[in-house]
């Protein structure tokens, strides 16, 4: 079984996220089939989008991916299911990482900041540490938006040529 097949069999069907009820805003633009074919660039590109939102600290991170999908026509499953690197048990540590990221590039000392999801934390804690930590999501945005999609650019290159390479063995025992 090849890495699409098993990749395909555990994303969401089209149909699904076609009637998603967050994501039926897009209307007709979830039709564009560019949305949803499995190829590398759309692939690598759905999956740098979600790799990008999961480091924007909003809530409804997979709207955000969707739309982010849709406007740069790459893989919208991908993308949305990637957004999910930030989850509730990974949360607090990658957003500390990317405080701590933050306040070393604007040399400004760290604070001991306890994470709590909440409007108080949010309202209070936050104010005081946005800069650094908004520079930060965006520093680990991007540089995981790049690695993934390189990755996903690379592992595809070596699956595609080890299958061709497979194929040339199997012809020749023929």
């Amino acid at each position: 079984m090849s890495i699409k097949e098993i990749v395909k069999r555990y994303l969401p069907e089209r149909h699904t996220l076609r009637n998603h009820q967050q994501l039926r805003i897009f209307g007709e633009r979830l039709h564009d089939p560019n949305l949803w074919h499995f190829t590398r660039r759309s692939a690598a590109g759905g999956i740098a989008a979600g790799l990008f939102v999961s480091f924007v600290p909003v809530p409804f991170q997979m709207i955000l991916a969707a739309a982010v999908a849709l406007v740069l026509r790459v893989n919208l499953p991908l993308a949305v299911v990637f957004t999910w690197v930030t989850n509730p048990i990974t949360v607090p540590p990658l957003f500390y990482l990317a405080y701590r990221t933050g306040s070393a590039m604007v040399n400004i000392p760290t604070r001991n900041v306890e994470y709590h999801f909440s409007l108080d934390w949010f309202l209070n804690t936050l104010a005081d540490i946005w800069e650094p930590f908004l520079l930060g999501c965006l520093v680990l945005g991007t540089l995981s938006a790049v690695g993934g999609y390189w990755a996903t650019r690379f592992l595809w290159r070596l699956f595609v040529t080890r299958n061709w390479a497979s194929r040339r063995k199997s012809m020749k025992k023929s």
